[in-house]
């Protein structure tokens, strides 16, 4: 069973889009919780709710060589609720991408960017059993410097979409990165992306849409995954914050499935 399969039957045992990211910034931790702690009660609160996690490994990569032995330990720790997006956007030479890759040994998909092209990525896509999201048209303001340039009649996130649909013939195992901030872009990306799923970011402290999310960001089948992660995550302060975790993640289901 791949990555999209276990996806789906995640979506439908917790009738939910919700993906919640991990990226813990130490000074918005209570006093007294470490970081894998308020990892794992993160985890706890919302297992029934999240269909996949994401960590974000900047965010681990910035506490050093303590980061890499909690982003391991919450990895592992997710993996037991659903499945691990490890947000690490890799792309590289094809012998750099190759050691990358061997980071999905200890998760079940990543991000990557596809800048280097299709030599870069290809290590992720022979991993068949592993999902692979491909950056297309991202949340931040800057992304129209290069993502929204025009190239033969099509903007590069267009042929981005494009390339992505012709890697997934091959194992069936890539999704594209879209962001909920650009609802119009993501009506146009799913004219170039056919039948893809999308991870969607942006909704929840960025203000992305919804409706959009749901409508646009889904394949046939109704698989796809809404990120939500400073919404949720720090949903609430003092001892009580996993609690308000789990509200903000009930609450951003509620709202998804309005629209599915």
């Amino acid at each position: 069973m791949n990555f999209f399969d276990r996806l789906a039957d995640e979506i439908e045992a917790k009738d939910s889009l919700v993906c919640v990211g991990l990226d813990p910034v130490p000074s918005r931790i209570p006093d007294g919780v470490s970081v894998a702690e308020f990892n794992r009660r993160i985890i706890d609160a919302t297992s029934d709710i999240a269909v996949a996690y994401k960590p974000n490994a900047a965010f681990y990569e910035a506490l050093g060589v303590d980061g890499w032995r909690i982003l391991a330990e919450t990895v592992e720790e997710a993996r037991h609720s659903a499945p691990v997006i490890l947000d690490a956007k890799r792309g590289d030479i094809g012998h750099s991408s190759r050691r990358y890759a061997e980071l999905l040994d200890n998760a079940d998909a990543i991000t990557v960017s596809p800048y280097m092209g299709t030599d870069s990525v290809r290590p992720f896509i022979d991993r068949e059993d592993s999902g692979v999201f491909v950056l297309c048209k991202t949340t931040n303001s800057g992304s129209a410097d290069f993502q929204d340039l025009e190239a033969d009649g099509k903007p590069v996130y267009g042929h981005v979409a494009e390339r992505a649909v012709k890697w997934n013939e091959e194992n069936g195992n890539v999704g594209l990165v879209v962001g909920a901030t650009h609802p119009d872009g993501m009506e146009e990306i799913r004219g170039y992306a056919g039948n893809l799923p999308f991870l969607v970011p942006g909704v929840g402290a960025q203000g992305g849409d919804a409706e959009a999310a749901v409508e646009y960001g889904t394949d046939e089948s109704g698989v796809g995954l809404v990120n939500s992660t400073r919404s949720i995550i720090y949903a609430g302060e003092g001892e009580r914050f996993d609690d308000a975790a789990r509200e903000s993640a009930k609450a951003l289901r509620r709202t998804l499935n309005k629209h599915r």
